[in-house]
């Protein structure tokens, strides 16, 4: 990568700001990142710095494309671009991609217009158009930025690999440019950083397992070594399991589909392990309410659910959570005394 001033085919006209250029070529460097990122090791700083970019050698007719700065969307933009002059203007999203960062607000907007300023991307082009991404459209007034900055935005596809023929078709989105898909394999790949995280506060709650069976279990190890199959297997159901079952699950709840798919898991090893159709009542009551807040996880990754209705599960959803893990609690105490 290096620096480039700005140039416009006419005459005389150069911008004073810098732009940087970037390859179209992904380095193993770049996979490597990518895949960390999968695996949520170092996502939150997986990211590049506002700016403006340049793909190829761009001049006063080419388009201006718009990003976020979570580095997997930047590369996924880039490498997209491929013998395409392009500029690329990157927003300050904290690291979020742009699906996301159009939801929370920082894919927005205020932030657009001020980048527009800072980049002084209208002395670069003739033409007056930005090429925001479809997902973006959640966050972005294109009436606003037209006021404010004198620009029309421009809706491109959902996937950056549509982008060409988006150019080729005059800068409009057909039907199938405009669909958002979630396909097997877009779902499967969401899974690692949901098992990962899933992981993180596993040791703490093990550890608060085995306090509790050996204080209160008649045979506190054998209950352990039981817990310890239950949790990581409602752990495979809830973050692996749920997302690729997903849409054969009855009803529209997440939490519902997950608590669903907890109550099967935990049947089927009470049969097929215990030898028992109802087991421990204990597990019979929380294991699927574990299983249903994983799957409630995946709302945000979802094409199936709203902000609204989101918002709208989670107040029933979290009073039944908590009824069921004090019933758990209850069970518990009276198998105890």
């Amino acid at each position: 990568m290096g620096n480039c001033n700005c140039q416009s085919k006419k005459p005389n006209s150069v911008n004073k700001n810098n732009a940087v250029k970037v390859s179209t070529e992904m380095s193993i460097m770049d996979v490597i990142g990518s895949w960390k990122s999968r695996w949520n090791i170092g996502r939150m700083n997986y990211k590049v710095n506002p700016g403006l970019y340049i793909t190829g050698e761009p001049d006063s007719d080419s388009e201006v494309f718009i990003s976020s700065n979570y580095k997997m969307s930047f590369d996924i933009l880039r490498k997209n671009l491929k013998g395409i002059n392009a500029w690329i203007i990157v927003l300050d999203t904290a690291g979020i991609n742009v699906w996301c960062a159009a939801g929370k607000g920082t894919f927005g907007t205020d932030e657009l217009i001020r980048m527009i300023d800072k980049t002084s991307i209208k002395d670069c082009i003739d033409h007056k158009r930005i090429i925001v991404p479809h997902l973006g459209a959640p966050g972005i007034s294109a009436h606003e930025v037209k006021k404010q900055s004198g620009l029309n935005v421009i809706y491109g596809p959902v996937k950056a690999s549509d982008i060409k023929e988006f150019l080729k078709n005059n800068l409009k989105t057909t039907d199938k440019m405009k669909k958002v898909t979630f396909t097997l394999f877009e779902r499967l790949i969401l899974t690692p950083t949901e098992f990962v995280l899933s992981l993180k506060y596993s040791p703490l709650f093990l550890i608060l397992l085995f306090l509790i069976d050996i204080i209160i279990g008649k045979n506190g190890l054998e209950v352990f070594y039981k817990d310890i199959l239950i949790f990581f297997g409602t752990l495979f159901f809830g973050t692996i399991l749920f997302p690729v079952l997903l849409p054969f699950l009855p009803f529209r709840s997440f939490a519902l589909k997950g608590w669903i798919l907890g109550l099967i898991y935990i049947t089927s090893i009470n049969l097929i392990v215990f030898n028992s159709v109802h087991g421990n009542y204990v597990h019979m009551l929380t294991a699927p309410i574990l299983t249903s807040f994983l799957a409630y996880n995946f709302t945000g990754s979802s094409t199936y659910t709203s902000l609204s209705g989101v918002e709208k599960e989670l107040k029933i959803s979290l009073p039944l959570y908590g009824l069921s893990i004090l019933s758990g609690v209850v069970v518990l105490l009276i198998n105890f005394f």
